[in-house]
């Protein structure tokens, strides 16, 4: 039977759980469910997804989550199937006390976008409670003179179902003098009363005992019981009177347990013992008896427990007063609590985005609700956070904040953020709640590299060794982790033709340059080229700047002679007429140098001489002249060694033999010199062969070259002597040679070739200007027939 019981009960329950859901489909505002209470964990309560008109998918992409007003999870939300399902067993009398109905609000909230839906859960009845007396007896004391059909009041029970399962009857035990009459209240509550059907005799019977039983209207009904004793009293003719049948005190939330509240007075007519009055709560819940309490001899009410005025706003108190002869008269207290700002905001966290990216504006950081238990001015709050933030609170659906940021961030300016935010209430003092919220911020790659220097130079000698480092360049990036990370290369030159692979090259992690080869001053005395620094963002940025590398000059060029010739041939003879005067300039030694700088500055020295003193070289040009007047005395051969050396470090040098030829005038044949005459004697005879041969192919050459100059020169001058050729007369013109003044050769001169058929020597020399002109030259030749005589010619 108890198993057939529960199971028509679970099917009643079904069809009614299913009947309130058609209902809760039919609210404009909001979607209702019910369940009935101690349902089991995990129970369904109805498929959310359907109920709002939403997918399943929509409902995990969403982010879908139950917020309850009291901040418990009563109910899980299975995203998956989008069923409501029971979280934890729910207990009515626990949830709502006597409140009817009993309902749950909460609220579902959907993100991306932020949106809203109210929900209500009715938590229905079950008879799970049976009526309690709270007192183990009742004593009733009744005069014996009482007639017949008086009622006495009674202690009624407890019961903290609601509806059907509440309380429904009262019943007593079977006597011959007493009956039970129900009394309905303005509160929808019954209160038992004994009435009086048979009158009492003290003398015959002085004491009663009854069982008075109380009834719910449950299925099964469940009951409770207590004893009644009723003492049988001589006569008492006055009841108590109070004053007034409604007491009302307002007390502040914070009274202190013990303080006295209010004293209520009763007055009885009778003497003796039957004017004794005696005050209790009647009709009182344990609510009230924990929380307050009565003298029975003075009437006054005291507190005995602290108040909460958002437990308790008002408790109505019954006070019966009986007075000794068993007579009572009741009164009701009405004590109002006065709420006092107790109670600081409330702060939940439904989500928190605790890391965002730079580059995102308007990006939702947190999501909560704020709460104030108080009411009035105490409960109104005000949310705030820091002026100086780039962030903004929002607000929502009821009490529902939203924390968005107001742009975009910039990591690099600040990539943290401490955010607190000020829950305050209206009440005086003002209490408030700070929560704070930490957000970092991520960085993305909006910050390209930044060379330290837009170019660079750098100085690398000559004649390094391979893989040298000769610098490096550096470049920042305001980026971090992988933004941040660079990579260095060199770029494609601008020269096409400069082979910069194989010149230098770069490490790709820090920056280091190094010369892959040994570079040569003389050959390449600069480069320039492009390196880039790429970070490894996505996409990567990147920077350039231009690097531009001298090479400094080394001292590895010894200097070269190019005047006088030092080719093994037949050594160079200068010819210095006798009548020179000091400071003829006899020749000039040009030497060059590849390096450059103070490597290629050349000082000229003269060694060795045949004579010392007589010749001399200036040490910056190497202009070799005479340091004195010429005499018969002095030997017509000299040799001269000049050494060239340049001013590097170490130094460099490099030597010249000249040989010198004093003559009288310019008449005397020039003759070999016997120490190279003894040299070709010595040489091999095949060498002197080929020798001979070239000289004398190039002699006919240039002797034909010289004839048709010769007579070209000789018609103009309009001499007929067949075979010579006219030569100058006295001394050189002035444009030849120079030995006033600085006595310096012409910057421009040659050397040409007169021959005469027949003469002892096949060569002669003697100067010519570049520039000359061949007529002025011919005249001047004619005004001094002396110095044709002395070189011998007719």
């Amino acid at each position: 039977m108890a198993i057939r019981g529960a199971l028509a009960l679970r099917k009643r329950q079904v069809l009614i759980l299913f009947v309130l859901l058609g209902l809760s489909q039919a609210g404009p505002e909001s979607v209702r469910y019910s369940v009935a209470e101690e349902t089991e964990i995990g129970s369904f309560v109805g498929n959310l997804a359907r109920d709002l008109g939403l997918g399943v998918e929509e409902l995990s992409s969403r982010e879908a989550r139950v917020v309850s007003d009291d901040n418990k999870k009563h109910l899980h939300l299975d995203l998956p199937t989008g069923d409501l399902l029971l979280n934890e067993k729910l207990d009515r009398e626990e949830l709502c006390s006597s409140t009817e109905p009993c309902v749950l609000h909460f609220q579902v909230v959907l993100e991306n976008p932020l949106q809203f839906f109210r929900a209500e859960l009715h938590v229905k009845d079950i008879n799970d409670h049976s009526p309690t007396f709270l007192d183990k007896e009742i004593l009733i004391q009744i005069s014996e003179s009482t007639t017949i059909g008086t009622t006495f009041l009674m202690e009624s029970a407890q019961d903290l179902d609601i509806g059907r399962n509440s309380l429904q009857n009262y019943t007593v035990s079977p006597n011959s003098h007493f009956y039970i009459k129900i009394r309905d209240s303005s509160d929808g509550k019954i209160y038992p009363e004994l009435v009086l059907d048979r009158e009492l005799d003290h003398e015959h019977e002085p004491e009663l005992r009854l069982t008075l039983t109380a009834l719910d209207g449950g299925s099964p009904p469940r009951s409770g019981k207590t004893l009644v004793l009723i003492k049988v009293l001589d006569v008492n003719d006055n009841a108590p009177e109070f004053p007034q049948r409604l007491y009302e005190v307002q007390v502040l939330e914070d009274t202190p347990i013990g303080s006295w509240i209010i004293t209520i007075s009763a007055k009885d007519l009778d003497a003796g013992n039957y004017g004794k009055i005696s005050y209790t709560f009647l009709h009182a819940s344990e609510d009230i008896r924990k929380t307050f309490e009565i003298n029975p001899a003075s009437g006054d009410v005291h507190l005995r427990s602290s108040l909460d005025f958002e437990v308790t706003q008002s408790y109505t108190i019954n006070i019966q007063a009986t007075d000794g002869g068993g007579l009572s008269e009741e009164c009701t207290l009405l004590i109002k609590v006065i709420d006092i700002n107790d109670n600081p905001p409330e702060v939940t966290m439904s989500s928190i985005t605790k890391i965002i990216p730079e580059n995102a504006s308007e990006t939702l950081v947190a999501l909560f609700s704020v709460r104030d238990k108080d009411s009035g001015d105490n409960g109104r709050m005000v949310c705030s956070i820091q002026d100086d933030l780039p962030f903004s609170l929002k607000p929502t659906f009821k009490n529902f904040f939203t924390l968005v940021s107001e742009k975009a961030l910039d990591r690099e300016m600040r990539a943290e953020y401490n955010i607190t935010i000020t829950v305050a209430d209206m009440g005086s003092p003002r209490l408030k709640t700070q929560h704070t919220i930490t957000v970092l911020v991520s960085d993305v790659n909006d910050n390209a590299p930044a060379f330290t220097q837009t170019s660079y130079t750098l100085w690398v000698r000559e004649n390094n060794s391979p893989a040298l480092h000769i610098g490096s360049v550096s470049a920042t990036d305001r980026d971090a982790g992988a933004n941040a990370q660079l990579t260095y290369s060199l770029l494609p030159p601008q020269d096409p033709h400069l082979p910069l692979a194989s010149l230098v090259s770069i490490n790709a992690d820090n920056g280091h340059l190094f010369a892959l080869r040994s570079l040569d001053y003389e050959a390449l005395q600069a480069f320039e080229f492009g390196v880039g620094a790429t970070d490894r963002g996505s996409p990567a940025l990147s920077s350039q700047a231009r690097v531009r590398v001298l090479v400094l000059d080394a001292n590895d060029n010894s200097p070269f002679v190019l005047y006088p010739l030092q080719n093994g041939s037949a050594p160079c003879t200068e010819l210095v007429p006798r009548a020179a005067e000091a400071g003829y300039l006899v020749t000039k030694v040009v030497a060059v140098d590849g390096d450059s700088g103070q490597n290629a500055w050349l000082s000229y020295q003269l060694l060795k001489a045949t004579e010392p003193g007589l010749f001399g070289v200036w040490p910056h040009n190497g202009e070799v002249r005479t340091a004195r007047l010429l005499s018969e005395r002095d030997a017509p051969k000299h040799r001269l060694l000049v050494q060239v050396r340049d001013n590097g470090e170490p130094p460099r040098s490099a030597s010249v033999t000249l040989h010198v030829l004093l003559v009288d005038g310019f008449s005397q044949p020039y003759l070999p010199l016997p120490e190279a005459a003894a040299e070709q004697a010595r040489a091999d005879p095949l060498t002197v062969y080929l020798v001979v041969a070239l000289a004398s192919v190039s002699s006919l050459f240039l002797l034909s070259v010289l004839l048709f100059v010769a007579v070209r020169l000789c018609r103009r001058s309009r001499a007929a002597s067949l075979g010579g050729c006219s030569v100058p007369e006295g001394p050189f013109p002035g444009h030849l040679v120079d030995v006033s003044g600085t006595g310096t050769l012409s910057q421009s001169y040659q050397y040409e070739v007169c021959l005469r058929a027949g003469s002892g020597t096949s060569e002669f020399k003697f100067l010519k200007s570049l520039a000359c002109d061949h007529q002025g030259s011919v005249n001047d030749v004619e005004e001094n027939s002396n110095f044709v005589n002395g070189f011998g010619f007719n």
